[in-house]
């Protein structure tokens, strides 16, 4: 029998009665933050599963909580699977941000809202010495080195991540959903500092739709290539799989040539150099390697290092131009990590026998492709080429810092030995551009 109160509960309530019935397709998720490459601002980006609005309620940290609100749009995403799994990606970028100043938001709409999370909006100054961990290939199977990056991140170690291709093994798979679970496991990376990617192999499903819906880059290129520029670094992220997976477009292969043609060609300009002395890029796979799993650059006549003026017009050529210039080359793809020394055409230019990284006559090459994922290391070849400077098979990443206009420190962490720094070196350039090649 009905008690008094639920008897009369039920009479006069309006409202259906829903019980246990939480708002999981309207939930926001998978929550994470990139630079727009626009003064004062940050992008937040997430995830629901039905429609909501768009919106961010922030403030700074010991203010008013959530005293500012933004809002944005949301992108229907309908993933390639056999279910056309439709996911509703949320936009909204926060403006007017005061530089080096912490921020705490939360995102969502009415219908719910995530965790609070905080940032630093970022000193877009060039005097200040931006902290970076780059890394490629980490998968939501065998992320050796994500709880360690999650720990590093949130104790404040990091201005920005730098995650050089291959995500989650594969972002597609399950229909969409092993995406949805690497980027819930990323989030507490993610939601804290911004988080720049780029294409790679293991992207391309569906025209590489995973990766342009869910990433929010810098530019309209659906983050295919992109630049932006952070203390006295112009950072250059572009895609090397327009190269390998030509049935989605040659003419992918042409734009990206003539915007990087241009964007070199203007960050070399001698104003431009003088606040942004460092150039630094990004790209999944290596021009140089020494693993002997038979890949790409693994051969003497690498696709990365050729250049067809009339089909291809590769990089390689281009980076070390006259106009170009580039300092510091960041790659991924094998699952190792490797070292060279300065480097073009297979041929060493180290700035002397005792100092081979100060004043250097071409770009220092770094390979970070072991942060883990479910296809384990790949190996090397017993007998590196001259350019091999130090290599090693541990999971881990690299940590950057870019002091100043001279001085620039890489190291690598081995999460295999506990968080053992194995590798460190300075990158000196006491002058960039032309004249620091002559």
């Amino acid at each position: 029998m009905l008690s008094v109160g639920v008897f009369l509960f039920l009479s006069y309530s309006t409202a259906p009665v829903v019980l246990g019935v939480p708002p999981i397709k309207i939930q926001p998720e998978q929550v994470h933050l990139s630079y727009p490459g626009v003064y004062g601002s940050m992008m937040v980006t997430w995830t629901t599963f039905d429609e909501a609005d768009s919106m961010v309620e922030y403030g700074l940290l010991g203010g008013k909580l959530f005293e500012m609100m933004a809002k944005g749009s949301s992108t229907i995403f309908v993933d390639g699977g056999s279910e056309k799994r439709k996911l509703f990606i949320h936009r909204v970028t926060l403006s007017a941000l005061r530089p080096g100043f912490t921020y705490v938001y939360h995102c969502g709409s009415g219908a719910g809202w995530s965790d609070i999370f905080y940032f630093t909006a970022l000193n877009e100054s060039s005097d200040w010495s931006p902290r970076f961990a780059l890394f490629g290939d980490m998968g939501n199977e065998n992320p050796q080195s994500l709880a360690r990056l999650q720990k590093e991140t949130q104790v404040g170690m990091y201005d920005v991540i730098l995650h050089i291709g291959d995500f989650a093994y594969d972002m597609d798979e399950d229909n969409a959903r092993i995406g949805d679970e690497f980027m819930r496991q990323v989030e507490s990376i993610a939601a804290y500092v911004p988080y720049m990617t780029c294409p790679g192999n293991h992207e391309n499903s569906y025209n590489f739709s995973n990766y342009r819906y869910r990433f929010s880059m810098p530019g309209d290129t659906e983050g295919l290539w992109y630049s932006w520029n952070v203390g006295p670094a112009h950072l250059i992220s572009f895609s090397t799989e327009v190269y390998f997976y030509t049935d989605y477009g040659l003419d992918l292969i042409v734009k990206q040539y003539e915007w990087l043609k241009k964007d070199l060609e203007e960050s070399n300009k001698p104003e431009n150099r003088k606040s942004r002395p460092w150039i630094i890029t990004m790209g999944h796979r290596p021009m140089y390697c020494s693993n002997n799993d038979h890949d790409d650059c693994t051969k003497f006549e690498s696709l990365m290092l050729l250049l067809s003026p009339h089909i291809t017009k590769l990089p390689q050529p281009l980076l070390n131009a006259n106009f170009a210039r580039v300092d510091l080359e960041l790659w991924a793809h094998e699952h190792t990590y490797e070292r060279l020394w300065p480097v073009y055409g297979f041929m060493v230019y180290n700035g002397s026998r005792e100092e081979p990284y100060v004043n250097p006559k071409a770009p220092v090459h770094i390979i970070t492709g072991s942060a883990g994922c479910r296809e384990k290391h790949d190996g090397f070849i017993p007998d590196p080429r001259d350019w091999s400077a130090f290599r090693n098979s541990d999971y881990g990443y690299t940590r950057m810092q870019v002091f100043n206009s001279t001085h620039l420190y890489l190291e690598q962490v081995s999460d295999d030995q506990n968080g053992k720094v194995i590798d460190s070196m300075w990158l000196v350039k006491e002058q960039h551009g032309v004249v620091a090649w002559v």
